[in-house]
């Protein structure tokens, strides 16, 4: 809603209105790209008038007569190539839109700027939008994906992390969970343990919040910014953890469909990038080879499939996949039968008394042709997905151990001892037995004894891993 009202030049867009959307063009950075993308599609923006959407750092052409809607972080490169564009005079005016709020010091530097070319005018509307964050479903989001190094468990946790870089990471956190508060139209009730980073966010968070709200004329949370925001008496609960309390949980593998997807396919932003394998089709000798085509494929909200499924067990999803597939059969075969019936002939009187009822069967037929192929598509690419997934699930024997992580996690016996499972030559990845071991050593009650420790190390060093994740956790134990 935020987005589109930004890209209605900051007024709610008007449901019943008739006329054509004012044709404009979009200027986005990386990260106001990430923001767009996984929420509305190219057909959305155009339907919203936006008729070109480009990155900031590309070389645009001069467009004079357009508006443009620039929605960029407040970065000291991204402030320089907006004053060019003015000084070049690219656009008819200006709606620029600031991902986080913009200090004062680059406000100036956009109004000199601005006085020097001359395009005061221009630059019609200034606004801190607060959408740092990013929306991958309705009740998910996730913080900084640019600079995600930056952000990380790895970052907060290093021995040899300054106290001014760590600033920087609870700064950045703090600033996209108040984008999101603000967005949300919300001031929250926070918790956190204390002691460990989760509270340095808290603190900072609730100072912010404090700050904003003690200016009562300015304040983000008040006015009619947020419709129906300073009427709720329900203030949503922030609970803020720490990764150390539970380590085991991010390396344990996965057995739903969402969670394999991004486990061991390329899954990022609800977009899934696969590498097709090409059928060794009949070709002449000493040909190269077909190169492997990359698709990719959007996993959203609006696939029914995958609402309905990507919290479901994969075994599950490779039956409800094959079920689709039948009953678009057996549509697609109504449709090649109406389409012969048609077809018919001569003056066959049996032809002629079904055409009646069958040319309101057809006139259905076609009306559901959309959706059929709508439906087709989505099995199509539901199939190519779990075909990929089922692929690493068979060669890295997945399934054996996401079972045996749940045992040791729910410290139920164990059927085959571990030693065996990181032996096994033809089970999984150097890092799968990895993660198998560090959930081993994290679960287990009494830390494995020196002599056990060495013999699982041999093991682990056999197969080809690399031992500097389990030093770190020994520490950590």
């Amino acid at each position: 809603v935020a987005l589109k009202r930004m890209l209605n030049f900051n007024v709610p867009p008007v449901k019943n209105s008739t006329g054509e959307p004012v044709w404009k063009v979009l200027i986005y950075d990386r990260f106001g790209q990430d923001i767009i993308s996984p929420l509305l599609s190219v057909k959305e923006l155009r339907d919203m008038g936006i008729t070109l959407h480009l990155l900031l750092h590309s070389d645009r052409d001069a467009i004079p007569d357009v508006p443009a809607v620039y929605f960029v972080m407040p970065t000291e490169e991204n402030i320089d190539r907006m004053c060019q564009d003015l000084r070049n005079q690219l656009y008819e005016s200006y709606y620029l839109n600031f991902i986080s709020a913009i200090s004062r010091s680059k406000l100036e530097d956009i109004a000199n700027a601005a006085i020097g070319a001359n395009a005061v005018t221009q630059v019609a509307k200034v606004f801190d939008q607060y959408l740092n964050f990013i929306t991958l479903e309705d009740d998910m989001f996730v913080l900084c994906n640019q600079n995600k190094e930056l952000v990380s468990y790895r970052a907060i946790n290093r021995p040899d992390i300054t106290d001014t870089e760590m600033e920087t990471i609870m700064d950045t956190i703090v600033d996209s969970l108040f984008c999101f508060f603000v967005t949300l139209g919300a001031i929250p009730i926070i918790r956190c343990s204390r002691g460990t980073a989760a509270e340095m966010v808290a603190v900072k968070l609730d100072k912010k919040l404090r700050e904003n709200l003690r200016d009562a004329r300015n304040s983000l949370f008040t006015g009619d910014t947020l419709g129906a925001g300073q009427f709720s008496f329900q203030r949503p609960l922030l609970v803020l953890v720490d990764r150390n309390i539970d380590l085991a949980t991010p390396l344990h593998h996965t057995w739903t469909y969402q969670a394999l997807v991004h486990d061991v396919l390329d899954f990022h932003l609800n977009r899934v990038n696969l590498e097709e394998s090409t059928g060794t089709e009949s070709s002449p000798t000493g040909a190269r080879p077909k190169k492997k085509n990359k698709k990719s494929y959007d996993l959203t909200a609006s696939d029914k499939f995958w609402q309905k499924h990507k919290g479901s067990p994969f075994p599950e999803v490779a039956e409800s996949v094959q079920q689709e597939l039948e009953s678009y059969r057996a549509q697609e075969d109504e449709v090649k039968r109406l389409k012969s019936i048609m077809g018919i002939e001569g003056e066959d009187e049996g032809a002629i008394s079904m055409l009646s009822d069958n040319t309101a069967k057809l006139t259905s037929a076609v009306s559901s042709l959309p959706e059929l192929l709508e439906k087709k598509r989505l099995i199509d690419l539901h199939t190519n997905v779990a075909t990929a997934v089922l692929e690493h699930i068979k060669s890295r024997k997945l399934d054996v151990y996401f079972e045996y992580e749940e045992k040791i996690m729910s410290k139920s016996t164990l059927d085959k001892s571990l030693l065996d499972m990181i032996s096994d030559p033809d089970a999984g990845t150097p890092e799968d037995k990895m993660r198998l071991f560090l959930i081993y050593y994290i679960s287990s009650a009494l830390a494995p004894s020196e002599i056990d420790l060495e013999q699982y190390k041999k093991a682990l060093m056999d197969a080809g891993c690399n031992l500097a994740p389990l030093s770190y956790i020994k520490q950590w134990k």
